[in-house]
């Protein structure tokens, strides 16, 4: 079984997490920058954090055979904090990189004014730069913010086949797929959805434009949860195409969208600047 994880915010995650990602058939994933759990105090924060998003990130990746892509941002939460709206005059020029596959993860956390404007303009950068988006949708209020998004999505002029709606269930699944947009389903241990929740989704809806990811993070989360689908997808009498489409071609069409998605894995000369994943080994 391959498997793409098509978001994991793998900065949160150690090195044995990508071992056990390999091992569970893991070849190739995207990691969305994302709120880090504390409040970023400036926008030079941000362009650290980037940085590795671009370097060090892929560099470990690859020390375990697994593609590492991005997709870069001002997230939701952080939209509405003074200190690091300038990121959106920087993005441009990160957006430029070839690692980059989407514009993301943006959306909507509280639904406030400065989370609209940060939308509208971050879609307007994915229409100039050619680039799919990665949209988050609000953990509260799911169906009032979905509903919102899709206003701003169609105000945006960019085609529903190059937004991602991510963290969808029952709730927003009907008006998602009718968007024509792609659908993102983040399974977790405890909230968002689960394995069983997922598969009722693909057999009523089948497997058509639906990427399934482990969003893992800092929280209490399971950089495997894919593989667990695509166990139980088997299980559940779901044929071998059908988990190779949700797990694989799914991802790759969407993010392939870019022009830019490589997923040969890059050698590399054992350090990244300097520094290995050995914690002091030659």
């Amino acid at each position: 079984m391959r498997i793409f994880d098509p978001h994991i915010h793998m900065t949160s995650r150690t090195t044995d997490d990508y071992a056990a990602m390999y091992e569970a058939g893991v070849r190739a994933l995207v990691e969305p920058s994302f709120w880090l759990g504390q409040p970023r105090t400036s926008p030079a924060s941000f362009y650290d954090y980037f940085d590795s998003l671009l370097g060090w990130e892929p560099f470990r990746a690859a020390q375990h055979g697994i593609a590492h892509h991005c997709t870069l941002a001002l997230n939701p939460k952080e939209a509405n904090d003074p200190r690091c709206r300038p990121v959106l005059d920087a993005l441009p020029r990160y957006l430029l990189k070839d690692n980059v596959v989407a514009v993301g993860e943006v959306g909507y956390d509280s639904m406030t004014p400065e989370e609209d404007t940060a939308l509208a303009a971050q879609l307007q950068l994915a229409v100039e730069h050619e680039l799919p988006a990665l949209v988050h949708t609000p953990h509260r209020d799911k169906a009032a913010g979905l509903a919102r998004t899709l206003d701003v999505l169609r105000e945006s002029g960019l085609p529903p086949q190059r937004v991602v709606l991510d963290h969808l269930n029952e709730t927003t699944l009907g008006a998602a797929a009718d968007s024509g947009c792609w659908l993102g389903f983040s399974i977790y241990p405890d909230t968002k959805m689960d394995t069983d929740r997922m598969l009722r989704i693909l057999r009523v809806h089948g497997t058509d434009r639906v990427l399934v990811n482990s969003a893992a993070d800092w929280g209490k989360s399971d950089p495997l949860k894919t593989r667990h689908v695509g166990d139980a997808m088997l299980a559940a009498g779901f044929t071998d195409d059908e988990v190779d489409q949700v797990l694989w071609a799914n991802p790759v069409a969407f993010y392939g969208q870019s022009g830019r998605l490589t997923l040969d894995v890059a050698a590399t000369d054992g350090t990244h600047e300097g520094n290995s994943i050995l914690r002091g080994g030659e």
